[in-house]
């Protein structure tokens, strides 16, 4: 049967609404990757140790990861469709205060300040993709993933090219990009308003198969394991967010300016890799999709460091597509397995993303402080094998039929 030009019109637009939230996960994102991507800037100028670097990543991360699941709780109840602009208005604060920190201490909180934006984004901004899915949960989930995942690769390269060689004050030139986000977010706000009936359940066709039903030991054992995966995702994936650019500075000797693009080539590699684990997940499932991200990027992992520089780059380009994948999965199923509570899953999820990247980076700070850095990245390698714990998790999708 042919779609009618209103079933038309209304898929366009749930794409323009995926696209936009996309295009603001880039803006929030790249924001937000500035502060890691000047760590060796903030190092020289502030002589700070790798410790008080970590903590500085503690600060964000924990600040994030605290008020993200209580945000999506109370959003779950009680929608607020103009919150978007506001965690964006949030982060502009904290670019500010950024760029004319005058000591450590004013760092920590310009750091704390985008935490706290990314906890009003990220919650409702995923609740929206869900929304406008239109049942293709893993493929929206996938667009609004990588729009983030390309903004954090777009930092560093933005980083070097006009903090590293003009300065810390230059930070101010990326409030414009905060502003245009503001502007985009209030659009979307605007259709999440008009469309808060898309919020409730919709009854399903005749025939159709309905979730797994699972009882409440199994549903905690699967949440369980989906938070160490959570952790044994970001503490590898932070490893080289944070200290890849000096390890690459230490071991090979390389400017701080390439270390940044080696950087913005890694985290290219998992924006690109991030759109292929939605729409695979859709159709083989998100526990084979989360097997294959995590467990799969460890030969990797334990091969790298004792790659020479070219080597180095091509496998943490590998390892940053396999994994890619892993979060929106893990992300989409914890949905499923605990139905009617998208803004406190994600808000959960995200939040444990943040907290365990940075508690990993201030454990990895201290390990570096006290042996090396190259120490951190041996040790970093083996925590892809915590994917093995994939093999607890039930199965969580209905079975789907096979064709007549």
């Amino acid at each position: 049967m042919s779609q009618g030009p209103e079933q038309s019109a209304a898929q366009n637009t749930v794409m323009k609404v995926l696209l936009a939230l996309s295009c603001a996960h880039l803006i929030n994102d790249t924001l937000q990757a500035l502060l890691p991507s000047i760590y060796p800037v903030l190092k020289e100028t502030y002589g700070l140790n790798f410790t008080q670097i970590s903590n500085l990543t503690l600060t964000y991360q924990v600040t994030g990861s605290i008020l993200q699941p209580l945000v999506g709780f109370y959003t779950d109840r009680h929608p607020k469709p103009y919150s978007l602009p506001v965690g964006m208005g949030v982060t502009l604060i904290g670019l500010v205060m950024l760029a004319l920190a005058k000591d450590y201490f004013a760092l920590c909180l310009a750091a704390g300040c985008v935490g706290v934006g990314s906890s009003f984004f990220h919650p409702e901004a995923s609740r929206v993709a869900r929304m406008a899915s239109g049942g293709q949960h893993g493929l929206a989930q996938s667009l609004f993933q990588v729009g983030g995942n390309f903004g954090t690769s777009l930092g560093p390269l933005l980083a070097a090219a006009i903090i590293t060689v003009h300065g810390q004050t230059n930070i101010l030139w990326f409030t414009l990009l905060a502003l245009a986000g503001i502007l985009l977010l209030v659009r979307v706000g605007r259709w999440y308003q008009r469309n808060l009936g898309l919020l409730k359940p919709k009854p399903r066709a005749a025939g159709e198969a309905g979730p797994v039903r699972l009882s409440r030991g199994k549903v905690m054992l699967a949440l369980a394991t989906l938070v160490v995966l959570v952790f044994s995702k970001y503490f590898y994936l932070i490893s080289l967010t944070n200290y890849y650019t000096f390890y690459l500075i230490d071991k090979f000797q390389v400017s701080v300016q390439t270390s940044q693009i080696c950087l913005f080539v890694f985290l290219f590699a998992v924006a690109a890799g991030t759109i292929i684990g939605g729409p695979v997940g859709d159709r083989i499932g998100r526990k084979r999709v989360i097997w294959i991200s995590i467990l799969g990027v460890a030969p990797f992992s334990l091969v790298l460091p004792h790659l020479g520089l070219a080597g180095t780059v091509v496998f943490t380009v590998l390892i940053g597509v396999i994994l890619a994948s892993a979060f929106s999965a893990i992300l989409v199923y914890a949905q499923e397995l605990v139905p009617g509570n998208v803004g406190l899953i994600a808000g959960l999820f995200f939040g444990l993303a943040f907290g365990a990247a940075g508690i990993g980076s201030a454990l990895l700070g201290r390990l570096a402080d006290h042996t090396s850095i190259r120490t951190v990245f041996e040790v970093s390698a083996y925590f892809p094998l915590l994917g093995l714990f994939t093999a607890f998790l039930p199965e969580v999708e209905p079975k789907r039929r096979a064709a007549n």
